[in-house]
């Protein structure tokens, strides 16, 4: 029913307050309600966000930092790269994989390296003129930065490393080696590391932007 001071709805004529514009309706116990049930529903939304953080850097990747020269020039000082924590509960370690592992450098002192799958389990692994060769045959490694190991003379291309005479790699362990072959502290230096130690495969750098690469 139209009046004369205007529309009349079906709760009756507007009564809101003309200092505040609100309806004397509106309790205000109900709207403090509605404020904690709205921080409350933001502070769930922070704590999932938190624990899925937590466990997806717990259990499926986690990024790391490169300190050191070892596996220039694939990764280089400073890089982050993100690792695949689950790879090896679904798949075999495969040779020319990037991976990182914990060593054991001292009492209760680890150390977390970042080197490439150079041989596998059961393999016999030689080095001749810094040149690997498996099961005798030699080791093709498209990684490797050609120019710089052009410009080293072949007597230094491994560095202070020396040959190495045929072994085996033991059941359960892999040979693992640094791309710069001239300044990495590797197997050569400690010998096969345990699969077990591995603790994933980095995949993928992620930082800088610009030196954004697959692993």
């Amino acid at each position: 029913m139209e009046s004369e001071t205007g529309i009349v709805g079906e709760f009756g004529p507007d009564t809101a307050d003309e200092e505040t514009g609100e309806s004397p309706r509106v309790d205000p116990n109900e709207r403090r309600r509605q404020q904690i049930r709205a921080v409350w529903e933001w502070v769930a939304v922070v704590a999932v966000a938190i624990v899925a953080a937590l466990l997806i850097r717990l259990f499926l990747f986690q990024q790391y930092y490169i300190d050191g020269p070892s596996m220039q020039s694939t990764l280089m000082p400073e890089d982050r790269v993100l690792v695949n924590k689950l790879s090896y509960k679904m798949h075999d370690v495969n040779r020319g994989d990037v991976i990182v592992f914990d060593r054991l450098s001292g009492v209760n002192n680890h150390d977390d390296l970042i080197k490439r799958v150079i041989a596998l389990p059961g393999e016999t692994l030689e080095v001749r003129s810094c040149e690997v060769f498996i099961d005798g045959l030699r080791l093709r490694e498209p990684y490797l930065n050609v120019e710089q190991v052009a410009a080293i003379e072949p007597a230094a291309r491994c560095g202070s490393h020396t040959d190495i005479a045929p072994e085996t790699v033991p059941e359960g362990m892999v040979y693992v080696m640094g791309d710069n072959r001239t300044q990495s502290f590797d197997s050569r230096d400690f010998g096969p590391i345990d699969v077990d130690e591995i603790r994933g495969r980095a995949f993928v750098v992620i930082w800088p932007a610009s030196a954004w690469a697959w692993l």
